[in-house]
């Protein structure tokens, strides 16, 4: 017989590990632990279950914020509509297009270019540290026509004090900049006029105790405006278009031209071309960057039938959150553009725009559950390549128009709308005229607010903050028609993404706190289940070193008998 019993009074357990009838109440206990553990094992699975989910929304909330990233990249016109621009002479002019430039090729003649005034003293100082004061007094001068008094420069200034005092004076802050040159002997003050163009010059009118007079200033560089002709105009040989800047973005539409040569006897051709290489590029990374989320959301939510009878789900399967984001992407990609109308001729009457959506330049969802690319976007490469030939502006306004306002009527057009506050989309505008100009207006059947002859879309509505002006200034007369505010489908996809990824009221971000909650409680039931069963286990270790006890007792009343009854026998 083997006995071992550890008293609770002197370690805090029982351990009792084999008794006279063979007995082993440790491994009966840890039987008993064992089957009421499983509930804690359970509750694990299942929190575990939770935390994976948790796991795989963050996932997919970093891909869509790549996405959201991505096509941030790509959702203005400009961004999108790349246009070529080449220069027949790349050393003497060079140019950039944005998005409105025409497809065309300009002549540029290049007069003279534009450059500022500089003054420069005949005479200099042998040093920088020179005095060039001889007494506390004033410096007055003027430059493009305005007069400007450095006050009471100190006597004793020297050469480089004084640039420093010019340089860091608010009055010539942006008007005048002071410098040295040196001519290998002696230094000489410089006086830049910082504005370039014939208005610019500077003028010294008063030097003081400053050891230069105004009539040692030589006019060593005149101020003069940049020269140019554009396709033909102005026409004569003295006659120009005067800019007072190298850089000239208001002659020709959408072109920003860098001047870099004068040369009035020779034209410089400058081509602009819309770049379809790159524009398919750009199609080509939103579809793949879209079908990267797409792709994400159908492995998470897939079912597995490879056992027809007992198909399984995936993790997701199922799930809302990621049921209704899924729409919501493809909803997108499907749906015609906001503010965009379907095309549509009716005798010489077209209305409506030839692409407003992207099945109609090649983009669809593969509808075919046996395809590999199965609910992911398919591009056209045909279709595609046919309709930015066709019309590649209105390929890019498909994809990239951002508040885009245009009219139907000729008697009012869009003016302006404010961002964030006015929602794209198409607007029934109705205006009534009276003797004293506009009596009322509707912007959607809601009462417009009227300022003259421009009407603005009321607070508490989508069309808040658009304002349209009235072209036809008659009186007595109805007019009516549509704006149409239009945004492409990446600015549409860039503000569904913000929504859905939102850290305070996405679905995602609020599943995760509902889950979270969740785990917390089933923290919280494990924790009650632990201690459950450690009181249970302390118990079953009492009330078994009890039995032994009470057994060790019985058994040593039994040896008594059995030797009291062995001496009676004797």
């Amino acid at each position: 017989m083997t006995t071992s019993i550890t008293s609770a009074y002197t370690s805090g357990q029982t351990n009792i590990t084999g008794l006279g009838n063979g007995t082993d109440f440790n491994s009966l206990i840890d039987g008993l632990v064992k089957a009421e553990s499983v509930h804690i094992t359970s509750l694990q699975t299942w929190k575990q279950e939770w935390t994976d989910k948790v796991t795989q929304f963050q996932s997919l909330n970093t891909n869509m914020l790549t996405l959201k990233t991505t096509l941030e990249g790509m959702d203005t016109m400009d961004s999108f509509m790349v246009k070529s621009v080449t220069s027949s002479d790349t050393s003497a002019l060079s140019a950039s297009a944005d998005s409105t430039a025409q497809v065309a090729t300009h002549s540029v003649i290049i007069g003279q270019l534009a450059q500022n005034d500089i003054m420069t003293t005949a005479s200099g100082v042998s040093l920088l540290t020179s005095s060039v004061m001889t007494s506390n007094s004033n410096i007055t001068f003027s430059y493009a026509g305005a007069s400007i008094t450095l006050s009471n420069v100190a006597a004793g200034t020297t050469l480089t004090g004084l640039v420093s005092y010019i340089n860091n004076n608010a009055l010539c802050s942006g008007k005048i900049k002071a410098t040295t040159i040196y001519d290998g002997t002696v230094y000489h003050l410089q006086l830049y006029g910082m504005g370039q163009g014939d208005a610019n010059q500077v003028v010294l009118s008063s030097t003081g105790g400053l050891i230069f007079s105004p009539a040692s200033f030589a006019n060593t560089q005149n101020a003069q405006s940049a020269h140019i002709k554009v396709d033909g105009y102005p026409v004569g040989s003295s006659s120009w278009l005067a800019r007072d800047s190298n850089t000239v973005n208001d002659v020709i539409p959408g072109l920003t031209v860098n001047l870099k040569q004068a040369n009035s006897n020779a034209a410089l051709l400058v081509g602009v071309s819309t770049d379809t290489d790159a524009i398919k590029q750009n199609i080509s990374t939103f579809v793949s960057q879209v079908n990267q989320v797409r792709t994400m959301i159908k492995n998470m939510t897939k079912v597995d039938t490879t056992d027809a009878k007992n198909p399984q789900g995936s993790i997701l399967t199922g799930n809302y959150a990621v049921q209704m984001i899924s729409s919501t992407l493809q909803d997108v990609c499907a749906d015609k553009g906001l503010g965009f109308n379907y095309y549509s001729v009716s005798g010489s009457t077209i209305t409506g725009d030839y692409y407003s959506s992207l099945s109609q330049i090649g983009i669809s969802t593969d509808p075919d559950e046996s395809s590999p690319t199965s609910g992911l976007l398919v591009l056209d490469s045909t279709v595609l390549s046919a309709a930015l030939a066709n019309d590649p502006d209105g390929v890019a306004k498909i994809f990239a128009a951002s508040n885009l306002g245009e009219s139907d009527s000729p008697s009012f057009s869009y003016l302006s709308q404010i961002n964030g506050t006015t929602k794209p989309g198409s607007y029934a505008v109705s205006i009534v005229t009276s003797a004293a100009g506009i009596s009322s207006a509707t912007i959607n059947g809601h009462a417009a607010g009227v300022d003259g002859w421009r009407i603005t879309g009321a607070t508490g509505f989508d069309e808040a903050g658009m304002v349209v002006q009235v072209n036809s200034q008659s009186l007595n007369s109805a007019m009516s028609g549509t704006v149409n505010l239009k945004q492409g489908k990446t600015g549409e996809l860039v503000d569904k993404l913000a929504q859905l990824t939102s850290s305070t009221d996405g679905p995602l971000h609020i599943l995760q706190e509902n889950y979270g909650e969740i785990t917390k409680s089933i923290d919280d039931k494990i924790d009650r289940e632990t201690t459950r069963i450690a009181t249970m286990k302390q118990n079953l270790q009492d009330k078994y070193a009890k039995l032994d006890a009470l057994l060790g007792t019985l058994n040593q009343e039994q040896t008594q008998l059995t030797s009291s009854i062995t001496q009676l026998s004797k």
